[in-house]
């Protein structure tokens, strides 16, 4: 069986990419438009990575991945920002939340790959 990844973006482009790259590696891909849409979809659903965007409406990714973590099936989920946001403080922010990684936008389907190969056993 596959590994599934749940792709959280506002961005219907951005979504469809990031789930391209992962298909190519084997994943499922399971997306939400936001924070909000993505805990909807963990409902009930058992996921081996997410990827989250940071500034989305609705529900932000900072806010998202608290509550992913606060999920007892989802604590130890590897979870990547992807973000066109790259200052310290904001990843600080993200890896006190609960952020596994960062990638900044746009992003090489490459890199990803194998950042995700690092997180994703």
């Amino acid at each position: 069986m596959g590994k599934t990844a749940l792709v959280v973006d506002d961005s219907t482009t951005m979504r469809e990419m990031v789930s391209y790259s992962l298909k190519e590696a084997g994943f499922e891909a399971v997306t939400a438009g936001n924070g909000q849409e993505g805990l909807d979809a963990l409902s009930g659903k058992s996921v081996d990575l997410i990827i989250s965007d940071l500034n989305m409406p609705v529900m932000d990714g900072l806010t998202f991945i608290k509550h992913v973590r606060a999920i007892d099936s989802c604590k130890g989920v590897p979870i990547l920002m992807l973000t066109t946001e790259s200052q310290q403080s904001m990843k600080e922010q993200a890896k006190a939340a609960g952020a596994t990684g960062w990638l900044v936008k746009p992003f090489n389907p490459e890199m990803l790959l194998k950042v995700i190969a690092k997180v994703v056993p």
